[in-house]
């Protein structure tokens, strides 16, 4: 199908949803139906921003032959000259199928892998820088579950990310992240290379996954942690187990039974989905040549040199220099060239 042709079906789709939405439509029907055309207005404007600049090329072309406009006339398709194929990029963006998740909230989490202590305080650190990114979108950055080792750095960092479209933006961050410096409890001044890993899981409903009680093994027990911090006399931490998949997830930074197994349910839910969503696209993440977006946590795919004072993401080959500016949360340039990769590469595998 070419793309005129794909245009003129989104026009009369959203023309046929308006005359749809005037008529008798009620409940579901009407929710879905508003739902698409809210998908494709968008699309819809971008579209007539492109046959109006169309149009006006085509007027231009003939002023040409007018001795007095021409000079006009030569200006004009100057500037739609840089015009149009920015219109029909961004059109073409606009068409690109969409993830059903992007818009939703994420679920983050962040564990040390190699390097002991210092991979620990990494970890840490980590967490907070996207504490401070999330921060700077204006999203609310909620700790679910965040427990220390003895020096103050992560064992497992556990956060639940809400605003508009957090996984769109995140979910490049899955997979190892390797860190080279000289750590604190370094006496002779070498420097180290450890490993965080990160997960990024798009939040889910209950309607999206489906867990039956019978498959579910539910201990309750004492919380503890370094330093007497949660301890508390009651068995308020929860642990639970799906028996079928084999995952665990274990929540106790609330002094609350109830509220524990809540927030133990929405991490069960979204790694249950994430699963389930990594099978179904395997196949497709196989033939991709770019890692943007697999995460395939075997793959370190960002390395931190404090040395050098860089960051460098693997998958697109990008430097970027100020590594204290990315940690305060100043990681916007990194994440928008990660998008765009991902971009470039659906639209060369769509064309």
């Amino acid at each position: 199908m070419n793309l005129d042709h794909k245009l003129d079906r989104i026009l009369s789709r959203a023309e046929e949803l308006r005359f749809i939405l005037n008529g008798a439509l009620a409940g579901d029907a009407f929710v879905k139906a508003s739902k698409e055309l809210a998908e494709l207005e968008p699309i819809e404007a971008r579209i007539s921003e492109l046959r109006a600049a169309e149009q006006a090329q085509a007027e231009a072309q003939t002023m040409l032959a007018d001795p007095e406009m021409k000079s006009l006339a030569e200006s004009e398709l100057e500037s739609l000259k840089h015009q149009l194929p920015e219109l029909e990029m961004s059109l073409r963006l606009a068409l690109l199928p969409k993830d059903e998740m992007d818009d939703r909230s994420a679920i983050l989490e962040i564990r040390p892998a190699a390097g002991g202590d210092e991979a620990g305080l990494f970890a840490a650190e980590l967490f907070q820088a996207y504490q401070k990114y999330a921060g700077l979108q204006g999203w609310k950055f909620e700790v679910l579950e965040f427990a220390e080792n003895e020096l103050g750095g992560l064992k497992e960092g556990i956060a639940e990310i809400t605003g508009k479209s957090v996984f769109s933006k995140l979910k490049f961050e899955s997979g190892v992240h390797r860190v080279q410096r000289v750590p604190t409890t370094e006496t002779q001044g070498r420097i180290h290379t450890s490993t965080v890993t990160v997960a990024v899981l798009p939040e889910v409903e209950e309607v999206d996954v489906e867990v039956n009680e019978s498959d579910l093994r539910i201990d309750v027990y004492r919380a503890s942690g370094a330093g007497g911090q949660h301890v508390n006399k009651t068995e308020s931490a929860v642990r639970i187990t799906h028996i079928p998949t084999g995952i665990v997830v274990a929540m106790q930074e609330e002094r609350s039974q109830h509220k524990n197994r809540a927030k133990a349910m929405k991490i069960l839910r979204a790694r249950m989905y994430e699963q389930q969503r990594s099978s179904l696209h395997a196949t497709r993440a196989a033939d991709r040549k770019s890692q943007v977006g697999t995460g395939d946590r075997s793959e370190r795919i960002r390395t931190y040199n404090f040395p050098q004072d860089r960051v460098s993401d693997h998958r697109i080959n990008l430097t970027r220099k100020a590594i204290d500016r990315f940690m305060m949360g100043e990681m916007e340039d990194v994440i928008d060239a990660l998008i765009a990769e991902d971009q470039a590469a659906r639209l060369a595998a769509d064309s």
